[in-house]
């Protein structure tokens, strides 16, 4: 990744040609024009920049779309670098529904300053373009030996010119788009992938979010701490208010294409998208009835007991995973129990070699902690991330779980302990260091353990599974809200539907569900029964996935027949709060499981969501689909459509 004084690039790939012919049956050489084409990233704006390979680029050629997409300014070329001319704008026409059109200034050194189109230019020159990829509408892939991309602007009525990927390179341009775009296949053309951006507001506060007109919400909502303060939820929320609701441009474009944006999954957040490249199309398919299942007791002392041998080893381990997956544990046993759940302790290891790793890690964990116990007031002024961490910390664990007795009162040392827990871990991976949220994926940990070291090891393990979670694009949650919205169209279209006519598809109250698995949502002893259940990683991958499905499934009826919109549907989910019951939420999720991995024509995506062999039948066998070189065209995301016929 290289960078200069003016921007970051974020991807760049040469080889990649404009066909300046109007006949693109004639290959000639002398009407190629062979570039780099780039994504930079310029003070928090992503730009998508194509610089032909030639010293000799004509500066009255290079455009540069404005942030508004109502004017164009040009780049100027200097010795050693670009400099961005004031306003110099190419003549702009536009009609009465805002489409413009581009035409080439007479140029002020006397030559040829003629009409020409943007998208037809039959003169050889050396096009250059720049412009945000908050400005692009549309990308289409087509091919001919190999792929080419046509961009199209948002408010335009002309298309860039085609960039043609002769020596291959447009898959991997397209999954660098995805990191900042959400690409969305279009109804009526399977090759035009619609574009959408998140804006400025991705990062102002959820409160301001709520307090606009526009998205305003419940009091008691817009009041609860947790909500107004969590970053990671104010990102994600603005991010799929912006993105997936519906910005001021999007509420321009016609209805059908604001309908497929919000009906289809969404490509930036591939499923497996390094596997599987092919297209998915599901239609109402017959899940069959629901198996009954049934809950068992926790798993006792002595039951716990009878899966250890001589040395102490835990035998018999998928036996023991099935018992806690069906009933959890006794609190007698999660202290010793969760450890080996977590991958703190490994299930074949001896007494000995558990004593063994737990003086290692206990050395280890003191070392990390006098790392900042040791840093000076002057040294922390300097070092403004480690501020930054400790304020987050002080700020949560003042309030975290301060009704459990545990947690409760001025001075509690379980306080302590949390905060020095939560210190010590932005030592160990200083990289993510502390993300509002953290705290209460510890807590319960920290309860149970009753130990400082212990529970930092555990929440260590535990961070492995959740970590994507906090990360700073968030990618694991955008990925497990698409999801989930996948396995809710499966298993509900009529509810999923009901769900997105109401801005609502893409799930996104089930936000703080995912980010801290229901910690907020259930009772404290519930959490602790719910997480050694999921620990067990049993029945299937994703179980959590089910867990919401299962809430969602016991509330659509009273969500249907109220005709809850947008807010109320927000408003409903947030009160569940403290109301659900655990042991049935289980059951039913474990129904839902079972009914899913029973079904015959079960889609490949929902089979790698919950890890199921996706194995077409013999007499089903899957459409073929013609071999691609790297330079693959397809975008490669599995797709929903409702069609009349299911292919597997």
């Amino acid at each position: 990744m290289a960078s200069d004084s003016l921007h970051q690039v974020i991807f760049e790939h040469e080889g990649v040609f404009i066909h300046t012919s109007s006949d693109e049956d004639v290959l000639d050489q002398d009407l190629l024009v062979s570039g780099t084409l780039r994504l930079v990233d310029k003070d928090g704006e992503i730009l998508v920049e194509y610089k032909p390979l030639e010293d000799t680029v004509d500066p009255s050629n290079m455009l540069c779309a404005g942030k508004d997409s109502s004017s164009v300014v040009e780049w100027g070329q200097c010795p050693g670098e670009r400099v961005l001319e004031t306003q110099q704008s190419y003549e702009t026409e536009w009609d009465m529904i805002n489409a413009v059109s581009f035409r080439k200034r007479p140029c002020s050194n006397g030559s040829n300053g003629g009409e020409g189109s943007l998208n037809h230019s039959h003169e050889r020159s050396r096009w250059a373009f720049s412009f945000s990829l908050r400005d692009l509408r549309s990308v289409t892939i087509k091919e001919e030996g190999w792929c080419f991309l046509v961009f199209k602007l948002k408010d335009s009525s002309s298309a860039l010119p085609p960039l043609h990927f002769h020596q291959g390179g447009s898959q991997q341009f397209l999954d660098a788009v995805r990191r900042y775009a959400l690409l969305s296949e279009c109804a009526d053309d399977e090759s035009c992938l619609l574009v959408s951006t998140p804006n400025k507001a991705l990062s102002q506060s959820f409160e301001n979010l709520l307090d606009d007109n526009n998205y305003s919400l419940v009091n008691k909502l817009k009041k609860d701490p947790y909500v107004t303060t969590l970053g990671g939820f104010s990102k994600v929320t603005n991010y799929l208010f912006d993105a997936l609701r519906g910005s001021e441009e999007q509420a321009q474009r016609p209805p059908e294409e604001m309908a497929d944006l919000l009906g289809e999954v969404i490509p930036g957040l591939d499923i497996n998208q390094q596997e599987e490249p092919g297209f998915e199309v599901i239609t109402r398919i017959d899940m069959g009835s629901r198996p009954a299942v049934s809950r068992g007791d926790p798993v006792s002392v002595e039951e716990w007991t009878k899966h250890q041998d001589p040395e102490g080893r835990v035998v018999r381990v998928p036996q023991l995973k099935k018992a806690i997956f069906k009933g959890g544990l006794c609190h007698a046993v999660r202290k010793e129990a969760w450890k080996f759940l977590l991958g703190y302790f490994p299930w074949d290891s001896t007494a000995e070699e558990r004593k063994a790793l737990q003086r290692s890690k206990t050395d280890e964990y003191f070392r990390m902690k006098l790392q900042w116990k040791s840093v000076s007031e002057e040294q922390e002024r300097r070092n403004s991330r480690l501020r930054d961490y400790r304020s987050l910390i002080e700020k949560d664990v003042n309030r975290t779980d301060r009704t459990n007795r545990f947690y409760e009162g001025i001075d509690n040392p379980g306080l302590v302990l949390l905060n020095d827990i939560l210190m010590t871990y932005c030592m160990f991976d200083f990289d993510l260091g502390y993300v509002q949220g953290m705290s209460d994926l510890l807590s319960p940990i920290l309860y149970v353990m009753e130990n400082e070291v212990d529970a930092f090891w555990c929440f260590v393990y535990y961070m492995e599974q959740m970590h994507h979670n906090f990360e700073e694009q968030m990618q694991g949650m955008k990925t497990q809200l698409v999801q989930l919205s996948s396995l809710l169209r499966l298993l509900d279209l009529a509810f999923w539907n009901y769900l997105e006519s109401q801005d609502s598809g893409y799930l996104y109250f089930c936000f703080r569900w995912l980010l801290i698995r229901f910690k907020r949502e259930l009772s404290f002893q519930d959490v602790l029964r719910l997480w050694e259940v999921m620990w067990t990683e049993l029945p299937c991958e994703n179980f959590h996935l089910l867990v919401c499905c299962a809430i969602l499934d016991s509330e659509k009826q009273k969500i249907m027949e109220e005709n809850y919109g947008f807010n109320e549907i927000l408003k409903h989910i947030n009160e569940l709060s403290m109301k659900l019951d655990i042991e049935e939420i289980l059951q039913k999720a474990e129904g839902i499981c079972l009914q899913i991995k029973n079904c015959k024509e079960l889609p490949r995506s929902v089979s790698s969501i919950l890890g199921f062999s996706c194995e077409a039948p013999p007499s089903e066998p899957a459409p073929h689909r013609p071999a691609h070189r790297a330079d693959a065209c397809s975008n490669g995301h599995g797709h929903f459509t409702e069609t009349p016929a299911f292919v597997s």
